[in-house]
Order: structure tokens, then C-alpha cells, then sequence
């Protein structure tokens, strides 16, 4: 049987590596995502997606069902002080966060690189 336009949805996640960020995700401490490059085609206002937690290649733990508020792409430069910091509490400066995607995406990254902010919302029972 086909799956519905609402089950395909819900099928989308925001996979996160970092052991750190599932307490932030958990405590709702983090509420967005900033994914280096334009992923405007990938995700959408309104989409419900998993957000999942754990190693590349590994087992993942499901730590919520969240709803995508907003997808907006720009270059990291552009971000907000507070855009940053609801990606990542403890990184409040573009160069901070400029370094920190450095180290995920192991490369060089800068002020001028275009990158996609996905703020979510947990969807509670």
C-alpha cells in the first residue's frame, strides 16, 4: 500500500552526532540547526521530522518528533547572536561558530559560506 504524503513526511530527520547536543535537545536548550550549504530543497516550514541522536553509522536514539518552524538560508556571516545561540547555547560569535562547523564538516569554513538555519519545535503527547 502507498504511503500517505504524511507518512512520507515523518520519515525526514535531523540527525545529530555530538553527544553534547542530546542533553541541549532534551533540556530545550537547542531549538535550531545550522547545516553548512543550502538545504532549503531537503527541508520545509511545517515539515515533521525525527530528531535523532548518536554516532555516524551507528545506532541513534530517538529524542523527540519535532515540527520545522522556519528554513531560511544565508551566509553564516548574517546570522544573529541569538541565531546562533539557539543552535548552539555556548556559541554566541560567527567566528565560534565558523570554527565549530570547521570541525564537523572537517574543513575550512567562513563568514562568507552559505548555510541553511532550521529552527524546530518538539511536538509533545
Amino acid at each position: 500500500m502507498p504511503l500517505s504524503r504524511q507518512a512520507m513526511d515523518a520519515m525526514y530527520a535531523l540527525n545529530f552526532y555530538s553527544p553534547i547536543v542530546e542533553g541541549q535537545l532534551r533540556s530545550g536548550r537547542k531549538s535550531a540547526t545550522i547545516r553548512l550549504g543550502d538545504k532549503s530543497g531537503k527541508y520545509r516550514k511545517g515539515m515533521i521530522v525525527a530528531v535523532l541522536a548518536g554516532a555516524r553509522f551507528g545506532p541513534r536514539t530517538k529524542v523527540f518528533d519535532a515540527v520545522i518552524d522556519k528554513v531560511e538560508v544565508k551566509t553564516l556571516g548574517e546570522l544573529s547572536p541569538n541565531e546562533l545561540e539557539h543552535d548552539n547555547p555556548e556559541i554566541r560569535r560567527v567566528e565560534d561558530m565558523a570554527q565549530f562547523l570547521g570541525t564537523l564538516y572537517n574543513r575550512e569554513v567562513s563568514e562568507n559560506d552559505l548555510v541553511t538555519l532550521i529552527r524546530f519545535s518538539e511536538i509533545r503527547s
